[in-house]
C-alpha cells in the first residue's frame, strides 16, 4: 500500500477531497476533521502577548545582520528573502540556483536555498515502522531543530564563514545594536561562553521564524476560498480536482490538500522523503571535475565527497540527500543518526511545502527548473527519454519522443546533449531507489509505451491551482495582489502538446 493509499484509507474523508467533488464548505468541514483526528497543531507557533518576545526581536536582528558574516556582506536574510516567502534570490547570486557566500561572497553552495515559511510546523525527525522517514531540518534533515539549523551557515566556510563560535561572538560585540538586544534578552555573562552564546543565538533565530506571523500567514488566494471568502476560477478548480486526482496529477500523495496534523491547516507536504530522479544542474560549479568559483575563479577546495558514491560512477561528485555528503553536526545532540551506512535512502530528499511555491525557484535541491511548468512537463514525461544506458526501452528525439524535452530527454550531460545514463544526479547503483511506483511517474520498463498522465492544458491548470497558494491575497481587494510572474495569463499555455 502506498502512502497516498494508506492516507486515504486513514481518511475517507480525503478521497472525496482529492477528486475534487467538495464544496469549499463541505470541504472546509472535513479540513477541521482532519485537523481534530491528528491531534491539532502540535508545532504551532505561541503568540507573543505584545508582539514578539524579547528573544524573537533578538532573533529578527540577528536574521537580517550582515556584519556578522566573515564578508559582512551575508546575513540569513540574504539567502531567505522575506519577499520571496524566505526562500533564495538567484539575481543575487549571479544566476546560480545556489548562494554565494564565504569571505569574498564568491563560494557558491550546493544545494537551492529552500523556503522557511511555514517551517515552524516541521515535526521532528523519524523513521516509523514501516520505513516511513519524516521531519527534521535541512533537505536532509540533518538538524534536529530550527535552532540547531540556524546555527550552522555562522560557521559554515562557504556561508558565513566565521571560523569558530568565538569568532561569531566577536562580531557580535561589534554589532552594537544587535548586541543590545542580545544582552537585553540573555545578559552579557554569556558571551564568555561563545559555544553558549551561538546556541543562544540559534534559539533567537528560531523564535523569531516561529513568532513572527510573515513566516506563516495562510493569507493566499486558497485559504481565502476555503474560508468562504473567494472563489477560484474554472481552471483553478481543475487544477485542484487534477493536483488530488490519484490517476492523474496525483500531487497530494506528498503535498497533501488537507491537515495532517501539524496544523490546522493544509501545509502542503507531508515531511517525508523520496528520491525522484531529479536531473542533474550543471548551473552548479560542484558538478563538475576539478570545480572552481565561477566568481573568481578559485578552488571549491571544500566540496564534499560522499562515501556513497561507487567508484565506477559516471561523475565524481554527487549530492545523495539524506544518506550523504552532509551529515549531522556534533554539537547537534539530538540530531538524526548518520546515514550514510543505508544505502537504500540514497538519493532521498525532503518533501518540500508548496505554499508560496510560485515564487520560489527555481525548483527542486538543486535548482533545476526554473518554471512550475517545466517542473510538471518533467513529472508526467521523466521516463520518456533517450538516455540508452540504464533505459531499458529509450525513446529517440523527435515526433513519437519526449514532446517537451527537444533533445528528447531531461537528462543531459554538461554539454547539452543527452546523457548516458537517466537519473544521471545519482550512480546507477541507486536506480532501484528511484520512485516508480506512483502516478504521476512512467516506469522506464513503460516508456514510449504509456501517455503522460497530464495533458498540456492540463498542465496550465494544475499551475493555475500552484499560484492560488501564494500568501498575500486580499479577497475584499484581489485587483491589488502582486501576482507572480509565472501565474500570469501570458506565461500559460507554453509548451507543445502532448
Amino acid at each position: 500500500m502506498s502512502r497516498t493509499d494508506r492516507r486515504v484509507a486513514l481518511f475517507p474523508a480525503v478521497r472525496e477531497a482529492r477528486l475534487g467533488f467538495l464544496t469549499p464548505s463541505a470541504f472546509l468541514i472535513s479540513v477541521l476533521t482532519l485537523a481534530a483526528c491528528g491531534g491539532g497543531s502540535r508545532n504551532a507557533p505561541i503568540p507573543a502577548a505584545n508582539g514578539l518576545s524579547s528573544a524573537a526581536k533578538v532573533g529578527q536582528a540577528l536574521f537580517f545582520d550582515k556584519s556578522l558574516s566573515a564578508s559582512g556582506q551575508q546575513s540569513c536574510g540574504t539567502c531567505h528573502v522575506p519577499s520571496l516567502a524566505f526562500a533564495g534570490d538567484p539575481a543575487v547570486d549571479h544566476g546560480l540556483p545556489v548562494p554565494l557566500g564565504g569571505p569574498n561572497m564568491d563560494l557558491p553552495g550546493f544545494r537551492n536555498s529552500p523556503s522557511l515559511a511555514y517551517a515552524s510546523f516541521t515535526p521532528p525527525f523519524s523513521i516509523g515502522s514501516d520505513g516511513t522517514v519524516t521531519g527534521g531540518f535541512f533537505r536532509d534533515g540533518r538538524s534536529s531543530s530550527l535552532a540547531a539549523q540556524a546555527m550552522d551557515p555562522f560557521v559554515t566556510a562557504f556561508e558565513m564563514a566565521n571560523q569558530n563560535a568565538a569568532e561569531v561572538v566577536g562580531r557580535l560585540r561589534n554589532s552594537s545594536a544587535t548586541l543590545a538586544l542580545f544582552v537585553a534578552a540573555y545578559g552579557s555573562a554569556v558571551l564568555d561562553n561563545p559555544d553558549v552564546t551561538l546556541q543562544d543565538i540559534g534559539l533567537a533565530i528560531a523564535a523569531f521564524e516561529t513568532e513572527d506571523p510573515t513566516f506563516h500567514p495562510f493569507t493566499s488566494k486558497y485559504d481565502a476560498w476555503l474560508a468562504g471568502r473567494t472563489q477560484l476560477t474554472s481552471q483553478e478548480q481543475q487544477g485542484l480536482a487534477l493536483f488530488n486526482n490519484p490517476a492523474k496529477g496525483n500531487c497530494t500523495a506528498c503535498h497533501p490538500s488537507q491537515p495532517q496534523g501539524y496544523s490546522e491547516h493544509a501545509l502542503f507536504t507531508d515531511f517525508t522523503y523520496d528520491n525522484v530522479g531529479i536531473p542533474r544542474n550543471w548551473a552548479i560549479p560542484a558538478n563538475y571535475a576539478n570545480p572552481v568559483s565561477p566568481i573568481s575563479g578559485v578552488p571549491l577546495n571544500y566540496v564534499p565527497i560522499s562515501p556513497n558514491i561507487p567508484a565506477d560512477a559516471e561523475y565524481g561528485h554527487y549530492d545523495l540527500g539524506i544518506c550523504g555528503p552532509f551529515q549531522p553536526t556534533a554539537s547537534d545532540v539530538h540530531a538524526r543518526p548518520d546515514l550514510t551506512a543505508s544505502p537504500s535512502l540514497c538519493g532521498r530528499f525532503k518533501v518540500p511545502t508548496l505554499r508560496n511555491i510560485a515564487i520560489t525557484g527555481p525548483y527542486f535541491h538543486n535548482g533545476v527548473f526554473a518554471t512550475l511548468r517545466e517542473v510538471i512537463e518533467w513529472y508526467v514525461t521523466r521516463d520518456i527519454n533517450n538516455n540508452v544506458g540504464n533505459n531499458p526501452t529509450p525513446v529517440a528525439a523527435g515526433p513519437n519522443g519526449n514532446p517537451y524535452a527537444s533533445v528528447g530527454t531531461f537528462y543531459v550531460a554538461a554539454d547539452g546533449t543527452p546523457d548516458l545514463n537517466q537519473y544521471n544526479d545519482l550512480p546507477v547503483a541507486f536506480d532501484a531507489n528511484v520512485n516508480i511506483g506512483e502516478v504521476p511517474y512512467t516506469p522506464p520498463q513503460l516508456a514510449g509505451g504509456q501517455a503522460p498522465t497530464l495533458m498540456s492544458d492540463e498542465i496550465d491548470a494544475v499551475v493555475a491551482f500552484l499560484c492560488t497558494l501564494t500568501d498575500g491575497y486580499d479577497p475584499t481587494n484581489p485587483s491589488a495582489y502582486n501576482v507572480p510572474a509565472q501565474c500570469r495569463p501570458a506565461a500559460t499555455a507554453q509548451g507543445s502538446s502532448p
